[in-house]
C-alpha cells in the first residue's frame, strides 16, 4: 500500500513540491551564507518525493545553532511554506481519493516550519532506535497506533 501511495503522491504532488524545494536550495547555495538552509531544503525535497513510510525525528545532537537557524528559517520562509502545505492539504482532503495525499501534505508542515535539528528516517528505523516519530501518516487504516 505504501508503494502505491508514494507513486500516486509522486505523480500528483511530490515531484512538483520537490522541484520547488530544490530551486529554493539552489538559491540558498548561490548566496553562500545560507548554505545550511539549502541543505535543509534539499532534505525536505527528498522527503517530499516519497513521504509515505518516513517520519521526522529530532536529532539528539541538535544544539543552539539549530534553534537559531530554526528561528531565522521560520521568519524568512517557514511560515509561508507551512501555510502552503496547510492549504494544499485541506484542498486535497475535500475528495476521498485525495485524503491520503492531504495527510501527506500535513506531514510536511512540521519539517517545513522548523527543519534544523530534525532528521528524516523510515518509520521502522525510528522505532528500532526507540525514537518517537514527530509526525507519521498511517498507510494502513487497520494498523493500530504504537
Amino acid at each position: 500500500m505504501r508503494l502505491i501511495l508514494n507513486i500516486i503522491w509522486f505523480v500528483l504532488a511530490g515531484l512538483w513540491i520537490a522541484i520547488a524545494y530544490a530551486i529554493a536550495a539552489l538559491i540558498c547555495f548561490v548566496l553562500i551564507i545560507t548554505i545550511p538552509f539549502g541543505i535543509a531544503s534539499l532534505r525536505i525535497a527528498m522527503f517530499a518525493l516519497w513521504p509515505f513510510g518516513k517520519t521526522v525525528v529530532k536529532r539528539s545532537d541538535a544544539g543552539i545553532a539549530s534553534g537559531i537557524g530554526n528561528v531565522i528559517w521560520f521568519v524568512l520562509c517557514g511560515w509561508w511554506l507551512a501555510i502552503g502545505h496547510l492549504i494544499t492539504g485541506a484542498l486535497l482532503c475535500l475528495t476521498i481519493i485525495g485524503i491520503p495525499l492531504g495527510l501527506a501534505n500535513f506531514k510536511l508542515i512540521p519539517v517545513s516550519l522548523l527543519p534544523m535539528g530534525r532528521e528524516i528516517v523510515s518509520i521502522e528505523q525510528a522505532r528500532a532506535q526507540g525514537l518517537t516519530p514527530t509526525v507519521q501518516v498511517p498507510t494502513d487504516p487497520s494498523a493500530k497506533a504504537p
